[in-house]
């Protein structure tokens, strides 16, 4: 009789349809975070909005390609070869808008893309050196950072909802009888009037409610969104059921239309096809400070990535090896490489997409396969991904308070079976390091008064809780291979320093 060998749930090839729907879900859920990066960057560099058009086409087509090699696997230096969405990463916005105020332009574009060329050249080669790591992530550990992972998403998910804290959508704004005031003060202390001008960099302050915030349309969509995922995955079954999110964002967005809130002007203006090339701004310039600063946010991004890989092998049931691991790290330098070769930035593992596999359960990476050619369409076809780009962030709001605190529950599950009752310190060290990490989201300023180079390694509460739970890990329970054995998933739980 024939016997054939079970395909693990990693490995499963769904049908072509199936997997286009499935990589459409994961492309509408990072979509927002991939072009927001290249519109943050190329206004500082004060590029045209048509060479921005061109920053975002590229970030497209270059997390399209890098999607596809971290996912599927590219010989055995390259790809984790689980379910990854790869974009741009926001670590390095900082340093990036930094250097781009200091060298405007097309030359500070070249001197940009050759800083993260030599960033990405030598984080493939220091990729190794991180992946020894791993045998200090015992589930104590990863279950406290997965658990971070998901209450940072979580931040993004509500700012999805009722607008960011900055910009166009902050909860208050200037009132315009202020901004009236002071016109009228600068008039009339112009030169040769007795009035003295008004001091240099004085700035109002906002202290007017934004109608923007908090809208009551945007809040209703997501409520929309939200209660259409409940409903699909209750009531549905099957196929149907794991494209709930997909389902409910395509739900939000025909009442954001009904409503006016999405409009498709900038799909009438778009063009059909636009070819990603290049070096389009000229040979890169490299400035070995900048590479520093720039492999510092690298690391920063790599151990991120160790988390991000540790909760989907947790997921999906595919424990990593350390070749795996530095296989996967080595990926986010290929990609940014690519990145500075082709116009745009680092790339790392999107956390956003780690809640979409837990939420729909399909643990194929041919998924991510499938949304790394859609994104690479979408950077060729500038209408296509114009349409996608319409999409109101409130539509996503009701499914990233899913996808996120789903995150959030994987890593409680995990920290579940760890052992609190011979071991209390493994308490203490959930504790501290939780608290750590909530730094950066209580108290963004808390590093006003620090060397300002110290901010790409501190501003990330994913970082600070990865590095305060190895450190206390260390401390309690030691480097041993025995610090494993603070948690048996198989059976009881056990403790080698209790």
């Amino acid at each position: 009789m024939e016997t054939h060998a079970k395909v693990a749930p990693v490995d499963e090839l769904l049908p072509p349809g199936k997997l286009g729907l499935l990589g459409l879900q994961h492309v509408l859920v990072m979509y927002a975070g991939a072009v927001a990066v290249p519109l943050i960057v190329g206004r500082a560099l004060n590029l045209s909005p048509e060479e921005v058009s061109l920053l975002i086409a590229a970030d497209l087509f270059v997390c399209g390609v890098i999607t596809i090699i971290q996912s599927l696997g590219a010989t055995q230096w390259l790809g984790i070869r689980l379910p990854v969405m790869m974009g741009v990463t926001f670590a390095a916005v900082g340093p990036m808008v930094s250097m781009a105020h200091a060298n405007p332009g097309h030359e500070g574009a070249q001197l940009l893309f050759g800083t993260i060329i030599g960033a990405g050249i030598i984080t493939v080669l220091i990729a190794p050196i991180v992946s020894r790591l791993l045998r200090f992530f015992p589930p104590v550990v990863t279950g406290t950072i997965i658990t971070m992972i998901g209450i940072t998403l979580m931040r993004v998910g509500i700012n999805w909802i009722f607008g960011n804290p900055v910009g166009p959508t902050a909860p208050q704004i200037v009132d315009p009888n202020h901004i009236a005031w002071l016109q009228a003060v600068q008039q009339a202390a112009a030169p040769g009037s007795a009035l003295p001008p008004p001091p240099d960099g004085l700035v109002l302050a906002a202290s007017v409610p934004n109608p923007r915030y908090a809208a009551i349309p945007a809040l209703s969509i997501s409520a929309i969104v939200l209660l259409s995922i409940l409903l699909i995955a209750k009531f549905c079954r099957g196929f149907m059921a794991n494209v709930a999110v997909l389902m409910g964002i395509i739900i939000g967005a025909i009442v954001a239309t009904s409503i006016g809130m999405m409009t498709y002007e900038k799909v009438a203006a778009a063009p059909w096809v636009d070819i990603v090339l290049p070096f389009h701004f000229g040979m890169p310039k490299f400035n070995l400070l900048y590479i520093m600063t720039m492999t510092l946010v690298m690391i920063v991004v790599l151990i991120e990535s160790t988390g991000m890989f540790l909760a989907l092998s947790d997921m999906t049931g595919k424990k990593i090896t350390q070749r795996e691991l530095a296989a996967g790290l080595r990926t986010d330098g290929l990609g940014t490489i690519v990145g500075g070769i082709f116009n745009t930035f680092p790339y790392s593992s999107f956390s956003q997409n780690v809640g979409l596999v837990a939420v729909t359960g399909i643990r194929s990476r041919f998924v991510c396969v499938a949304a790394g050619v859609i994104l690479i369409i979408l950077g060729l076809l500038p209408k296509i991904a114009a349409l996608v780009e319409s999409l109101p962030t409130a539509v996503l709001g009701g499914a990233g308070i899913v996808m996120f605190g789903m995150v959030t529950a994987t890593g409680i599950r995990i920290l579940s079976q760890v052992n609190y009752t011979s071991n209390r310190n493994n308490a203490m060290i959930v504790a501290i390091s939780i608290g750590f990490g909530m730094i950066p989201l209580v108290a963004p300023h808390f590093k006003q008064w620090m060397p300002e180079s110290l901010g790409p390694l501190i501003e990330s509460g994913i970082l600070l809780t990865s590095i305060c739970a190895v450190a206390l890990n260390l401390f309690f329970n030691g480097a041993n291979k025995d610090t494993q054995l603070s948690v048996d998933p198989d059976g009881p739980t056990v403790d080698a320093h209790a």
